[in-house]
């Protein structure tokens, strides 16, 4: 379970402008050596060299323009005071102000480059200087540049002799994304201990190392707990939604989407296929499969009459195989013919062959199959050919039997029962 994908950072524009805002703007030019935010640093402070009124005033335009979200005017402002000023402050936050406009563009290389810029200039005050560090590592982590990040990290806690619950969650999104999931979930419980409102996306941070670790037991202890604590927050149902059901546990997964489907807390058409989807993969293990079938179909007819499942080859897949699991292969064929137009594969496909197969029509099981593969079935590619060969068989295609056996063994899934076959026919190793 990947509950945090790989290109996540914690960072958001906003919170990169706070980090490029300058308390300096707001101070008296006697007040703007004194750093409050680092007051343990032994890094000497450079005497600052902003001596122009006006230059104050416009580097305070440019951030307020750019606060606005005013880019195109914010980048031209900024421009102009680094190819002019003659402060190296000026032109230093000029170039965050311009990293910031990168970053928010999805230019994160260049951003990063821009903040090094400055940084290398060593002429800024200790919170300017150690804000901008903090917003590099922000950066990096945005870029993928992981490991990047966690060495500009290091060196700002190490510099700055400061610690924050955000830095060390940022810390922790490093670590996951590199694989060190430990790492990644001590960093997040320090980062949690350090504070009393800690963010919702730390806790993804902490679900997916432990998931990704294997520890399942935890990743369904924190879903719940999370869960538990923000009963009606959406993120957390699903979160713990997808901890249950990862770990096959089915019937507690239900009951909590069914807790809130009585609440008429389920609105979304992801929530009631996760609900149909629950019950049709609790039918493919009981012994008797109609019955959560059965539910499974009621839920997206349900959703369907709502208005909050679409007309969609996911809405209708779903609904055509929960209704050939519950033995009604009529419907279920109405259901996958209605995904067939819809689909940007060959799944539909795939399953009119499989129904078409059971009824002994070879001939057009094999031309549905046939459809299926060229249009792409990547998910299951071992079990179309095995359908094909299934087909070429009930033809008495013995040679074309063989090709596709040879083709479903390719697919791990299928290699063992591909290659008894292909034995049997004379055509195994």
């Amino acid at each position: 379970m990947k509950l945090l994908p790989r290109s996540t950072a914690l960072a958001t524009a906003a919170l990169l402008l706070g980090l490029a805002s300058s308390p300096l703007l707001a101070r008296s030019s006697s007040k703007a050596s004194q750093s409050s935010a680092y007051p343990d640093t032994s890094r000497k402070e450079p005497k600052l060299d902003l001596t122009s009124e006006r230059d104050s005033k416009d580097l305070k335009a440019s951030f307020d323009t750019l606060n606005a979200g005013d880019m195109a005017k914010a980048e031209q402002q900024l421009q102009t005071l680094l190819d002019h000023s003659k402060s190296k402050y000026v032109k230093d936050k000029a170039l965050q102000g311009l990293s910031l406009i990168k970053y928010k563009a999805g230019d994160f290389k260049a951003s990063a480059a821009l903040l090094q810029r400055a940084l290398a200039d060593g002429t800024l005050p200790n919170d300017d200087y150690f804000g901008m560090q903090y917003m590099l590592a922000v950066v990096q982590q945005a870029g993928g540049e992981y490991q990047a990040s966690l060495d500009t990290l290091a060196k700002w806690r190490a510099d700055g002799k400061k610690e924050t619950a955000e830095s060390y969650a940022t810390q922790g999104n490093d670590e996951y994304q590199l694989g060190k999931y430990a790492e990644a979930i001590a960093s997040v419980k320090k980062a949690q201990s350090l504070t009393d409102k800690p963010e919702p996306q730390w806790n993804q941070i902490l679900l997916a190392s432990y998931s990704a670790s294997g520890q399942n037991d935890k990743v369904v202890q924190l879903a719940q707990e999370d869960l538990a604590a923000h009963p009606d927050d959406p993120v957390r149902l699903s979160n713990a939604v997808d901890a249950l059901q990862n770990a096959g546990k089915y019937p507690e997964a239900i009951n909590l989407m069914e807790s809130a489907r009585a609440k008429g807390k389920l609105t979304t058409a992801a929530e009631y296929n996760l609900l149909g989807a629950l019950y049709f993969n609790q039918s493919l293990e009981a012994n008797d499969p109609k019955v959560d079938a059965d539910k499974a179909i009621g839920v997206v007819k349900e959703g369907l009459s709502k208005g909050i499942l679409q007309a969609s080859a996911e809405t209708y897949l779903l609904l055509g195989k929960a209704q050939f699991q519950a033995g009604d292969n009529k419907s279920a064929m109405d259901s996958f013919n209605k995904a067939l137009p819809l689909a940007k594969d060959g799944e539909p496909a795939l399953q009119i062959a499989s129904i078409l197969l059971t009824d002994n029509k070879f001939g057009q099981a094999k031309s549905m199959v046939e459809q299926a593969i060229s249009k792409g079935v990547t998910k299951q590619p071992g079990r179309a050919y095995m359908v094909l060969a299934a087909c070429e068989a009930g033809l008495k295609h013995k040679a074309a039997r063989i090709a596709a056996l040879k083709e479903a063994a390719k697919d791990p899934k299928y290699a063992h029962d591909a290659n008894e076959q292909l034995k049997k026919l004379g055509a195994g190793k």
